[in-house]
């Protein structure tokens, strides 16, 4: 295996360890025990598990964003619609038997700091996130996208932390019906 695949490795053993087992319970030894790969070539590639959580987190927002908007657009055609899909994405996202929340969620719960890598990780995430769905919302023709936007994200981050805690994917579609009534008022 060349020196970037086992970065590669390192970096997919890792998400899925963290995303399973949280960040403070997933250990060095077994990221390593996991992914097969010596200790030397994980610090070779990386200073700090903090450092590690960081790739992890930015790999985990390329997939999940991408993911997202591809999903969303095959289930709608226009910014109304493509808006409530993200609600069915939610939905198809939190009845996956692999659910564990959301990875950035977690991060934060796990790793309060204001001023860490992570926390900043988190929040460009998030803010991404919010920066899509207003983008949907300016298409819609409304005056003030980013009050909307915010309105709907906070509705699909409480759907999330519902769903997690309640280990019930149908805080998607209560949140959904939420939005369109938001939604009822965009002409």
């Amino acid at each position: 295996m060349t020196n970037q695949a086992k970065r590669e490795h390192l970096i997919e053993t890792a998400q899925r360890l963290f995303s399973r087992n949280g960040y403070h319970g997933t250990g060095i030894d077994m990221i390593l025990k996991e992914s097969g790969v010596a200790k030397k070539t994980l610090y070779y590639h990386f200073q700090s598990k903090e450092d590690l959580i960081v790739e992890v987190l930015k790999r985990y927002d390329e997939q999940f964003s991408v993911m997202v908007d591809r999903k969303v657009n095959q289930l709608a055609d226009n910014p109304k619609d493509r808006l409530l899909a993200i609600f069915d994405v939610a939905h198809e996202w939190f009845s996956d038997k692999h659910f564990y929340g959301c990875m950035f969620i977690n991060a934060i719960g796990e790793y309060s700091h204001t001023d860490s890598s992570i926390r900043d990780a988190c929040k460009g995430f998030k803010e991404k996130m919010r920066q899509y769905i207003e983008s949907l919302c300016a298409q819609t023709g409304i005056e003030h996208p980013k009050d909307l936007s915010e309105q709907l994200a906070l509705l699909l981050e409480g759907s999330i932390v519902t769903a997690q805690v309640s280990q019930n994917p149908n805080a998607a579609a209560v949140a959904k019906k939420t939005a369109q009534i938001l939604l009822s008022a965009v002409p």
